[in-house]
Protein backbone atom coordinates (compact mmCIF):
# COMPACT_ATOMS: atom_id res chain seq x y z
CA UNK A 1 0.00 0.00 0.00
CA UNK A 2 1.27 3.26 -0.95
CA UNK A 3 1.67 5.84 1.84
CA UNK A 4 -1.42 8.39 -0.17
CA UNK A 5 -3.68 5.88 -0.34
CA UNK A 6 -3.02 5.09 3.30
CA UNK A 7 -3.69 8.91 4.23
CA UNK A 8 -7.06 8.73 1.52
CA UNK A 9 -8.66 5.88 3.07
CA UNK A 10 -7.78 7.63 6.40
CA UNK A 11 -9.17 10.43 6.01
CA UNK A 12 -12.75 8.54 4.33
CA UNK A 13 -12.49 6.90 7.61
CA UNK A 14 -12.48 9.84 10.17
CA UNK A 15 -14.73 11.76 8.00
CA UNK A 16 -17.36 9.09 7.15
CA UNK A 17 -17.43 7.43 10.43
CA UNK A 18 -19.26 10.60 12.45
CA UNK A 19 -20.79 12.23 9.51
CA UNK A 20 -23.59 10.28 7.87
CA UNK A 21 -22.90 8.64 4.96
CA UNK A 22 -21.43 5.47 5.83
CA UNK A 23 -17.84 4.97 6.74
CA UNK A 24 -17.87 0.92 5.75
CA UNK A 25 -19.43 2.01 2.56
CA UNK A 26 -16.98 5.06 1.57
CA UNK A 27 -14.16 2.24 2.38
CA UNK A 28 -15.28 -0.09 0.18
CA UNK A 29 -15.79 2.62 -2.85
CA UNK A 30 -12.15 4.10 -2.03
CA UNK A 31 -10.78 0.33 -2.03
CA UNK A 32 -12.62 0.06 -5.80
CA UNK A 33 -11.18 2.95 -6.92
CA UNK A 34 -7.94 3.32 -5.56
CA UNK A 35 -7.89 -0.87 -6.99
CA UNK A 36 -7.35 -3.94 -5.12
CA UNK A 37 -3.48 -4.03 -5.85
CA UNK A 38 -3.61 -1.18 -2.66
CA UNK A 39 -5.17 -2.53 -0.01
CA UNK A 40 -2.33 -5.25 1.70
CA UNK A 41 -3.00 -8.93 2.77
CA UNK A 42 -3.14 -7.63 5.99
CA UNK A 43 -6.02 -5.32 5.45
CA UNK A 44 -8.06 -6.36 8.80
CA UNK A 45 -5.12 -4.90 10.60
CA UNK A 46 -5.18 -1.57 8.90
CA UNK A 47 -9.00 -1.20 9.08
CA UNK A 48 -8.68 -2.15 13.06
CA UNK A 49 -6.43 0.51 13.33
CA UNK A 50 -9.11 3.03 11.57
CA UNK A 51 -11.03 2.13 13.61
CA UNK A 52 -9.17 2.85 16.42
CA UNK A 53 -8.24 6.31 15.54
CA UNK A 54 -12.03 7.16 15.08
CA UNK A 55 -12.69 5.61 18.45
CA UNK A 56 -9.53 7.91 20.14
CA UNK A 57 -10.80 11.01 18.44
CA UNK A 58 -14.34 10.12 20.34
CA UNK A 59 -12.48 9.59 23.35
CA UNK A 60 -11.06 13.15 23.16
CA UNK A 61 -14.21 14.99 22.21
CA UNK A 62 -16.11 13.64 24.61
CA UNK A 63 -13.67 12.72 27.55
CA UNK A 64 -15.48 14.91 30.30
CA UNK A 65 -18.67 12.58 29.41
CA UNK A 66 -16.71 9.57 29.61
CA UNK A 67 -15.08 10.43 32.99
CA UNK A 68 -18.50 11.05 34.13
CA UNK A 69 -20.05 8.13 32.95
CA UNK A 70 -17.25 5.84 34.10
CA UNK A 71 -17.54 7.61 37.68
CA UNK A 72 -21.49 7.12 37.29
CA UNK A 73 -21.05 3.87 37.07
CA UNK A 74 -18.65 3.11 39.83
CA UNK A 75 -20.83 5.01 41.86
CA UNK A 76 -23.86 3.17 41.03
CA UNK A 77 -22.02 -0.52 41.25
CA UNK A 78 -20.94 0.67 44.77
CA UNK A 79 -22.97 2.82 46.68
CA UNK A 80 -26.50 1.24 44.69
CA UNK A 81 -26.87 5.54 44.46
CA UNK A 82 -28.27 5.58 40.38
CA UNK A 83 -27.11 9.30 39.43
CA UNK A 84 -27.80 10.76 35.59
CA UNK A 85 -24.36 9.08 34.48
CA UNK A 86 -24.94 5.84 36.01
CA UNK A 87 -28.19 5.71 34.32
CA UNK A 88 -26.23 6.58 30.92
CA UNK A 89 -24.02 4.11 31.22
CA UNK A 90 -26.60 1.57 31.83
CA UNK A 91 -28.36 2.89 28.93
CA UNK A 92 -25.16 2.07 26.76
CA UNK A 93 -24.43 -1.34 28.21
CA UNK A 94 -28.13 -1.73 26.94
CA UNK A 95 -27.72 -0.47 23.54
CA UNK A 96 -24.68 -2.83 22.90
CA UNK A 97 -26.53 -5.59 23.44
CA UNK A 98 -28.75 -5.93 20.19
CA UNK A 99 -25.38 -5.50 17.90
CA UNK A 100 -23.43 -7.46 19.73
CA UNK A 101 -26.10 -10.27 19.29
CA UNK A 102 -26.32 -9.39 15.80
CA UNK A 103 -22.80 -9.24 14.98
CA UNK A 104 -22.29 -12.20 17.15
CA UNK A 105 -24.90 -14.18 14.81
CA UNK A 106 -24.12 -12.96 11.51
CA UNK A 107 -20.78 -11.77 11.52
CA UNK A 108 -19.63 -14.14 8.36
CA UNK A 109 -22.45 -13.02 6.69
CA UNK A 110 -21.78 -9.73 6.88
CA UNK A 111 -18.39 -10.24 6.01
CA UNK A 112 -19.08 -11.81 2.76
CA UNK A 113 -21.11 -8.67 1.83
CA UNK A 114 -17.99 -6.70 1.71
CA UNK A 115 -15.22 -6.80 -1.15
CA UNK A 116 -16.06 -4.82 -4.05
CA UNK A 117 -19.94 -5.61 -3.31
CA UNK A 118 -20.64 -2.01 -5.11
CA UNK A 119 -24.23 -2.14 -5.99
CA UNK A 120 -24.98 -3.00 -2.08
CA UNK A 121 -23.14 -0.12 -1.09
CA UNK A 122 -25.19 2.02 -3.33
CA UNK A 123 -28.34 0.61 -2.61
CA UNK A 124 -27.84 1.23 1.40
CA UNK A 125 -26.88 4.53 0.45
CA UNK A 126 -30.68 5.02 -0.64
CA UNK A 127 -31.86 3.66 2.56
CA UNK A 128 -29.13 6.09 4.44
CA UNK A 129 -30.47 8.90 2.82
CA UNK A 130 -34.65 8.02 3.14
CA UNK A 131 -33.43 7.74 7.48
CA UNK A 132 -31.90 10.98 7.03
CA UNK A 133 -34.94 12.97 5.36
CA UNK A 134 -37.17 11.71 7.78
CA UNK A 135 -34.74 12.68 10.73
CA UNK A 136 -34.72 16.36 9.44
CA UNK A 137 -38.46 16.64 9.36
CA UNK A 138 -38.53 15.58 12.81
CA UNK A 139 -39.99 17.83 15.33
CA UNK A 140 -37.83 19.58 17.79
CA UNK A 141 -38.10 17.80 21.55
CA UNK A 142 -35.76 17.79 24.46
CA UNK A 143 -36.78 14.10 25.30
CA UNK A 144 -33.07 12.01 27.01
CA UNK A 145 -32.58 8.21 25.89
CA UNK A 146 -34.64 6.03 28.13
CA UNK A 147 -33.50 2.26 28.34
CA UNK A 148 -36.11 1.65 25.66
CA UNK A 149 -35.11 4.16 23.00
CA UNK A 150 -31.31 2.72 23.69
CA UNK A 151 -32.86 -1.14 22.62
CA UNK A 152 -33.88 0.45 19.94
CA UNK A 153 -31.03 2.45 18.83
CA UNK A 154 -28.66 -0.62 19.73
CA UNK A 155 -30.70 -2.49 16.97
CA UNK A 156 -30.33 0.46 14.50
CA UNK A 157 -26.49 0.41 15.03
CA UNK A 158 -26.37 -3.83 14.44
CA UNK A 159 -28.41 -3.26 11.40
CA UNK A 160 -26.07 -0.58 10.03
CA UNK A 161 -23.07 -3.08 10.29
CA UNK A 162 -24.17 -3.92 6.45
CA UNK A 163 -21.89 -1.47 3.43
CA UNK A 164 -23.88 1.90 2.82
CA UNK A 165 -26.03 1.84 5.71
CA UNK A 166 -24.61 4.68 8.02
CA UNK A 167 -23.88 3.82 11.90
CA UNK A 168 -24.40 7.34 13.04
CA UNK A 169 -26.84 8.21 10.55
CA UNK A 170 -29.16 5.44 11.30
CA UNK A 171 -28.77 5.61 15.19
CA UNK A 172 -29.35 9.02 15.30
CA UNK A 173 -32.35 9.13 13.02
CA UNK A 174 -33.80 6.78 14.87
CA UNK A 175 -33.27 8.24 17.82
CA UNK A 176 -34.79 11.78 16.51
CA UNK A 177 -37.56 9.80 14.81
CA UNK A 178 -38.18 8.28 18.82
CA UNK A 179 -38.50 11.44 19.91
CA UNK A 180 -35.05 12.08 21.11
CA UNK A 181 -33.45 15.46 21.50
CA UNK A 182 -31.10 15.68 18.35
CA UNK A 183 -28.20 16.93 20.27
CA UNK A 184 -28.80 14.37 23.34
CA UNK A 185 -28.94 11.58 20.21
CA UNK A 186 -25.98 12.70 18.54
CA UNK A 187 -23.73 12.48 22.00
CA UNK A 188 -25.46 9.28 22.56
CA UNK A 189 -24.71 8.09 19.34
CA UNK A 190 -21.11 9.01 19.22
CA UNK A 191 -20.51 7.26 22.89
CA UNK A 192 -22.62 4.16 22.14
CA UNK A 193 -19.92 3.07 19.50
CA UNK A 194 -16.44 3.00 21.75
CA UNK A 195 -17.17 -0.13 23.96
CA UNK A 196 -18.65 -2.14 20.61
CA UNK A 197 -15.20 -0.81 18.43
CA UNK A 198 -13.14 -1.75 21.06
CA UNK A 199 -14.72 -5.16 21.95
CA UNK A 200 -14.45 -5.86 18.25
CA UNK A 201 -10.63 -4.96 18.20
CA UNK A 202 -9.94 -7.12 21.37
CA UNK A 203 -11.84 -10.01 19.65
CA UNK A 204 -9.79 -10.10 16.44
CA UNK A 205 -6.79 -10.20 18.19
CA UNK A 206 -7.34 -12.62 21.20
CA UNK A 207 -8.87 -15.00 17.63
CA UNK A 208 -6.04 -14.54 16.12
CA UNK A 209 -7.43 -12.94 13.04
CA UNK A 210 -5.49 -9.91 12.98
CA UNK A 211 -1.44 -10.67 11.19
CA UNK A 212 0.61 -7.99 12.42
CA UNK A 213 3.25 -10.25 10.27
CA UNK A 214 5.75 -8.25 7.98
CA UNK A 215 3.14 -5.37 8.43
CA UNK A 216 4.32 -1.90 7.44
CA UNK A 217 3.77 0.34 10.12
CA UNK A 218 4.61 3.64 8.31
CA UNK A 219 1.27 3.19 6.07
CA UNK A 220 -0.74 1.99 9.23
CA UNK A 221 1.13 5.28 11.26
CA UNK A 222 -0.32 7.09 8.30
CA UNK A 223 -3.61 6.14 8.08
CA UNK A 224 -3.99 6.53 11.88
CA UNK A 225 -2.88 10.09 11.70
CA UNK A 226 -5.22 10.66 8.67
CA UNK A 227 -8.29 9.19 10.58
CA UNK A 228 -8.04 10.46 13.43
CA UNK A 229 -7.47 14.42 12.67
CA UNK A 230 -9.98 13.73 10.29
CA UNK A 231 -12.43 11.99 12.82
CA UNK A 232 -11.77 15.20 15.73
CA UNK A 233 -13.33 17.28 12.89
CA UNK A 234 -16.04 15.68 11.67
CA UNK A 235 -17.17 14.38 15.45
CA UNK A 236 -17.49 18.07 16.22
CA UNK A 237 -18.96 19.47 12.99
CA UNK A 238 -21.09 16.71 12.81
CA UNK A 239 -22.94 17.88 16.51
CA UNK A 240 -23.09 21.42 15.25
CA UNK A 241 -25.00 20.22 11.74
CA UNK A 242 -27.25 17.74 14.09
CA UNK A 243 -28.38 20.91 15.99
CA UNK A 244 -28.74 23.07 12.86
CA UNK A 245 -31.25 20.25 11.23
CA UNK A 246 -29.07 20.38 8.45
CA UNK A 247 -29.46 16.19 7.53
CA UNK A 248 -31.24 16.76 4.24
CA UNK A 249 -27.91 17.65 2.73
CA UNK A 250 -26.18 14.47 3.98
CA UNK A 251 -29.39 13.10 2.37
CA UNK A 252 -29.07 14.40 -1.07
CA UNK A 253 -25.15 13.28 -1.46
CA UNK A 254 -26.22 9.93 -0.14
CA UNK A 255 -28.30 9.68 -3.11
CA UNK A 256 -26.49 10.92 -5.73
CA UNK A 257 -23.20 8.82 -4.65
CA UNK A 258 -25.33 5.46 -4.17
CA UNK A 259 -26.73 6.04 -7.67
CA UNK A 260 -23.00 6.62 -8.90
CA UNK A 261 -22.27 3.43 -7.59
CA UNK A 262 -25.26 1.47 -8.41
CA UNK A 263 -24.77 2.66 -12.00
CA UNK A 264 -20.90 1.78 -11.59
CA UNK A 265 -21.67 -1.59 -10.62
CA UNK A 266 -24.41 -2.21 -13.60
CA UNK A 267 -21.61 -0.93 -15.97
Amino acid sequence: MEIIDAIILGIIQGLTEFLPVSSSGHLELGKTILGSNSIPEESLLFTVVLHFATALSTIVIFRKDIVEIIAGLFKGITTLSWTEESKFSMKILVSMIPAVIIGYRYESDFEKLFGNNIFLVGCMLLVTAVLLIFADRAKKTHRKVSLKDSFIIGIAQGIAMLPGISRSGATISISVLLGIDKTKAARFSFLMVIPLIFGKIAKDILEGQIDYNNSSFTYLGAGFIAAFISGLFACTWMISIVKKSKLTYFAIYCVIVGITAIIWSLL
